[in-house]
């Protein structure tokens, strides 16, 4: 037995509508297909694009952190070597 849907699943879109790189939408991370295909698909394919959409949200934002700390690492190294050869000591 099929259960009713009360309310429509909503569009993950806030309207950012600018692709990254590999396709994916920079604001709600919906693939290009994900995006046109949106208003054919049915609720159950519209909650997974949703968990996909998350996922690949988590992603980035793992992405971003890593590549943030990879930067502070390196200007503390850079500061390190800089403090090693200062003659004015």
């Amino acid at each position: 037995m099929e259960q009713l849907e009360f309310f429509e699943v909503p569009s993950p879109c806030i309207n950012v509508c600018q692709s990254d790189s590999r396709g994916y939408c920079k604001g709600c991370f919906r693939s290009r297909d994900e995006r046109f295909d949106w208003q054919k698909f049915d609720d159950a394919k519209k909650i997974d694009v949703i968990r996909l959409c998350k996922q690949r949200k988590r992603r980035y934002r793992y992405a971003q952190y890593q590549a943030y700390k990879a930067q502070q690492r390196q200007e503390q190294q850079d500061a390190d070597l800089n403090q090693s050869f200062d003659f004015d000591e």
